[in-house]
């Protein structure tokens, strides 16, 4: 046991490092991406269309690194999700010096495997971790993202003019700043990554003949139930965070703001994505994830109705909503994950957890392809009030699973 603790201690360290890095490279192009599509096609209703492209692509990386971590553990597979959104980067950069619609829209759809190997290193995470301090360690791996996410968009503004002193145009900066963390992120993986954790902890379960996920004491109509929950929840709370976030910077843009003041309140939001996680972590593993999702519904509610209500000049109020928008989605993701993680055997939990992750990836797609296209027909206030009530859903469906588990013998 203490050799599986040493182990554990080392795979969160490596871990941390790569999230750091990572979390420089998808919160830069979250700031600009938006900005970068309205200022190629002049039209704020497609604005939305870069969020989606690239959660879209994160759909697929989903399935290619849950397959690839499957097969061959966790190294390989999360090494080549952030060396791919590496060549995304890169391709963004290109498109913007052509001036090339088209290609932008192909190069984020690639660049959106970085922001889905973010997400699945969180699993990561639970590989060795004792059950009862599953959700602490997703928490671990997910604070470590705060500190690139925090950095990325306030650097949004000095990397652009590094990059218009190199002929390159300022709003792809901080894709510079994406390509070259996300290609540091896979270094740092596939050089220190090792022993790989998934494949540590199959060789456990084999040694004690036995599978140690406790999904392997349920029933497969609970399993289906905790699978479709978990699901759920982080289905519901990507669409509001997404859609909302999106459209921020544009809100912003449109109200006089500047790149430096969108890239403050977008570094606040993931702040609060992020570094919450490891009090959620706890709240998870003493109280159990189904009332820590429900508060992420309450949580998603304020923020939504906060950044409706909310002057466009206030950039402190726009600040705090966002500030709630990332906490509502960080308890939706830790308790998620937790439900996933407590429910998955072994045998098949990468597999299904990046089976999870494209539905994630899809309601992100979504959510930011209809921002957009609300936001141009009725206001950004409606798109924030709408994903705030619709982040309610997760109520029935925690009502509906307490059900089904109490009918159970």
């Amino acid at each position: 046991m203490r050799d599986v603790a040493q182990t554990q201690r080392r795979v969160l360290r490596v871990l941390v490092a790569s999230q750091i890095l990572s979390g420089a490279g998808l919160a830069a192009g979250v700031t600009v991406g938006a900005l970068l599509a309205q200022k190629m096609l002049g039209s704020t209703s497609l604005a939305g269309l870069p969020s989606a492209l690239f959660t879209a692509g994160s759909a697929l990386t989903a399935v290619a690194v849950g397959r690839i971590s499957q097969a061959r553990g966790r190294r390989p597979g999360l090494a080549t999700g952030y060396l791919t959104g590496a060549v995304g980067s890169a391709g963004v950069i290109t498109a913007a010096i052509l001036h090339n619609p088209v290609l932008l829209f192909m190069a984020l759809f690639v660049y959106g495997a970085g922001s889905a190997t973010n997400l699945q290193a969180r699993y990561a995470g639970a590989d060795l971790a004792h059950p009862g301090h599953r959700a602490r360690a997703v928490s671990t791996v997910l604070v470590a993202t705060t500190l690139g996410g925090v950095a990325g968009p306030n650097l949004a503004a000095p990397t652009g003019n590094l990059a218009e002193s190199a002929g390159i145009p300022a709003l792809a900066g901080p894709f510079v700043l994406s390509g070259a963390a996300y290609a540091l992120a896979a270094l740092v993986l596939a050089v220190r990554l090792r022993p790989d954790p998934l494949l540590v902890a199959r060789g456990l379960a084999q040694a004690h003949k036995a599978d140690t996920a406790t999904g392997d004491a349920l029933d497969a109509r609970e399993r289906r139930g905790g699978v479709v929950l978990g699901a759920l929840v982080m289905v519901l709370t990507q669409l509001v965070m997404v859609a909302i976030m999106t459209m921020t910077p544009v809100h912003m843009h449109d109200h006089g703001h500047g790149t430096a003041a969108s890239g403050l309140v977008i570094a606040i939001h993931i702040g609060a994505m992020y570094l919450p996680s490891p009090l959620t972590g706890r709240l998870v593993d003493r109280h159990g994830p189904m009332k820590i999702a429900a508060a992420s519904g309450l949580i998603l509610l304020a923020a939504g109705t906060l950044a409706a209500t909310a002057p466009g000049d206030s950039v402190a109020l726009l600040a705090l909503a966002l500030g709630l928008l990332g906490l509502g989605w960080n308890f939706g993701l830790v308790s998620g994950t937790a439900i996933i993680n407590d429910t998955v055997p072994l045998a098949t939990r990468a597999k299904t957890q990046g089976t999870v992750d494209v539905s994630i990836a899809i309601a992100g797609a979504t959510g930011g392809l209809s921002s957009g296209l609300v936001v141009a027909a009725a206001g950004y206030p409606v798109l924030a009030l709408t994903g705030g009530v619709l982040a309610l859903a997760v109520f029935p469906a925690i009502a509906a699973t307490a059900a089904a588990r109490a009918e159970s013998p």
